[in-house]
């Protein structure tokens, strides 16, 4: 089914990097939504109603909760996919992660509202009128649930929409709310105990949770996220697969909205080599990197020694015992000034995020002890920087 209505209403559906193609989809994704969401919210309102329960009225308007939320997901789409202008030169892609955050707030309004309104409904309990048809229909809803959340999560994924995959978790937390609706019917049935104003509360409780994590998953890449090992893999082998680029480091990457990504990075490059001819690259590759791999990319250009077998065997020397302190920890930008009596290793150590002062600061300690050992001559200039790939994620 997914895949007949990708086919059916999206043109070039499997050009994903395209903006209009992008938009396209959120188009679909919001309008199946609404036309979903409102059908289920007025069979299970008519269903609450004439059962007197307040936990398929809540689960009734959770579903219109969502309809709004996907109305606010389609503008947020067609804002999304507007052009840069000159108020805004790297676009209007975060439009997506705001919206998404104001559906988060929608959805924890709806479970507020309706835990008041469960919690006073245990005090003051209502007679509930148990009708198996209405039990059918709510079995019913929970397949239409499941297959949205599929139907979220294949488009999210495949252009990596934060809003897409918000709605297919939100899907999820409503199959679980009304599972819990229609256990709490069948157990009045066979029992005669009305348990509905305790399965309402859970019911809001689970809304609410949606909701919260929702703000979450929108709100880290408004604040700023490290690099996904996604990204630095895709760029550092771009980079590094042109003749003349010997390594790269010190990736840094801007989100602008899905699929609008901004980066700098460090090129190295033979200190051998025509500094024109590496420029000449260095420019090549930052011309493909926006047709090839859709990132507007800054790089700085880094001449590294390749052929002193002296100066390569130190780098190694350097290289094994910080691997062997921490194997997290890297560097680059070796450069050594030999003297009389001392040999300097000026270099750059990349330590992870999570790294504080004191433990970047022992480290600095242990590297020198380390190499000291190794040649008594050896004075360490260490200047530590810290990743900015996300922790156990960059290659």
């Amino acid at each position: 089914m997914t895949e007949f209505l990708v086919r059916h209403f999206i043109k070039d559906y499997h050009k994903t990097e395209e903006l209009n193609v992008r938009t396209q989809y959120g188009t679909l994704a919001g309008v199946v939504g609404i036309i979903c969401n409102a059908l289920l919210f007025a069979v299970k309102a008519a269903v609450g109603i004439a059962m007197h329960s307040i936990s398929v009225t809540a689960d009734a308007f959770n579903n219109l909760s969502d309809a709004a939320s996907s109305v606010i997901g389609l503008v947020g789409v067609k804002l999304a996919g507007k052009p840069a202008d000159k108020e805004h030169p790297f676009g209007h892609g975060r439009m997506e992660y705001i919206t998404a955050l104001v559906v988060s707030f929608l959805v924890i309004e709806v479970g507020l509202t309706f835990f008041k309104d469960a919690f006073s409904r245990i005090w003051n309990p209502q007679k509930l009128e148990f009708q198996f048809i209405s039990v059918l229909i709510l079995v019913l809803s929970i397949g239409v649930k499941l297959w949205m959340s599929l139907f979220n999560r294949k488009l999210g994924k495949r252009i990596d929409s934060k809003v897409m995959l918000a709605t297919a978790a939100d899907a999820v937390g409503d199959v679980i709310t009304t599972s819990a609706t229609v256990i709490s019917l069948l157990f009045f049935y066979f029992t005669g105990i009305n348990i509905d104003g305790v399965i309402g509360v859970c019911v809001s409780l689970v809304v609410i949770w949606a909701g919260i994590g929702i703000a979450k998953d929108t709100l880290k890449p408004l604040l700023g996220e490290p690099t996904s090992s996604a990204d630095y893999e895709k760029i550092t082998r771009f980079v590094e697969s042109y003749d003349g680029i010997i390594g790269s480091h010190d990736l840094i990457v801007h989100n602008y909205g899905p699929g609008r990504n901004m980066a700098s990075i460090h090129a190295e490059v033979p200190n051998d080599v025509d500094i024109e001819e590496s420029h000449e690259i260095i420019d090549r590759i930052e011309r493909d990197a926006i047709s090839q791999i859709g990132v507007f990319l800054v790089i700085h250009m880094d001449p590294v020694e390749t052929k002193n077998e002296r100066i390569l065997e130190i780098r190694k020397q350097v290289e094994a015992s910080i691997n062997e302190i921490d194997p997290d920890v890297t560097i680059h930008d070796l450069r050594v000034v030999e003297g009389k009596e001392r040999i300097n290793l000026i270099f750059d150590m990349v330590v992870p995020f999570a790294y504080s002062r004191e433990e970047q600061k022992e480290l600095e300690r242990k590297v020198r002890s380390y190499l000291s050992e190794r040649d008594s001559r050896y004075q360490c200039v260490i200047t530590v920087e810290q990743s900015f790939v996300a922790q156990g994620e960059e290659g």
